[in-house]
């Protein structure tokens, strides 16, 4: 097979209007779809590069919102607890203080309790023995203590209070009861009517009466005012004496 130049030559020709060909009609067209593509594909990388930069902006600002109120929940809670200590604190404190206070409270009325039972025993047990010797009195009181106890009588009657003189002078019939365990003897009347008409100046009916519950001893009701020498009257002064005070 010989060579041919000019059938080379051709051939060369033929290779480059086909590359010149496949240059116009499809690798330009071809290049420039690639181009476009790979806008396409660039400009869709950008969109998504750009909403992923949103995306984490917008995540960045959840989380820092989801922290700040994590902080604030914490902070409140904190606050909650600190105010539920405090006021449980202060619940404490006042029961306790309410518990003294009914403690001391139920003590004072236990002690007043105690206080008016030993009152009241103390009271019995006076009466009783304020009974014990009236009962013991009445059988040995005599002539001898009645006319003791009447010359008691005659010395506290030596100078009579003011306010009863005063009163008495407002009165222009005064009446004296004399009362007496024992009949007084007619010279004790005598003593007594003189003692007292030396202080009265208006006229004085004496009314004398014989009242055995007195023991022994006077009772002098005049007006008001009762002047006492009698062992009734000791006795009842002693079984209320302590209880009063």
């Amino acid at each position: 097979m010989q060579f041919d130049l000019t059938t080379f030559i051709f051939e060369i020709i033929n290779f480059l209007i086909l590359i010149w060909i496949l240059q116009c009609l499809f690798y330009k067209p071809l290049l420039e779809v690639i181009a476009k593509r790979k806008q396409f594909i660039d400009q869709t990388l950008a969109d998504a590069k750009a909403i992923q930069a949103q995306a984490d902006e917008q995540r960045s600002l959840y989380e820092n919102r989801q922290k700040a109120w994590e902080q604030k929940k914490q902070a409140a809670q904190n606050a909650l607890n600190v105010q539920l200590e405090l006021e449980r604190a202060a619940a404490m404190k006042q029961t306790l203080i309410d518990l003294e206070a009914e403690r001391q409270k139920h003590a004072v009325t236990q002690a007043h309790k105690r206080h008016e039972l030993e009152q009241q025993i103390e009271k019995q047990a006076l009466i009783n023995a304020a009974k014990f010797a009236s009962l013991l009195l009445k059988q040995t009181a005599g002539s001898e203590l009645e006319t003791r106890l009447f010359e008691l009588l005659l010395s506290r009657t030596t100078i009579l209070p003011t306010v009863c003189l005063q009163t008495l002078e407002e009165q222009a019939d005064i009446a004296i009861k004399v009362s007496s365990a024992y009949p007084l003897t007619t010279e004790q009347r005598e003593q007594l009517q003189q003692q007292l008409s030396a202080q009265i100046s208006q006229p004085i009916r004496f009314d004398y009466q014989q009242n055995s519950e007195l023991i022994a001893g006077v009772r002098i009701d005049i007006g008001a005012w009762v002047l006492n020498a009698n062992l009734q009257h000791e006795l009842s002064g002693f079984a209320q004496f302590d209880y009063d005070d």
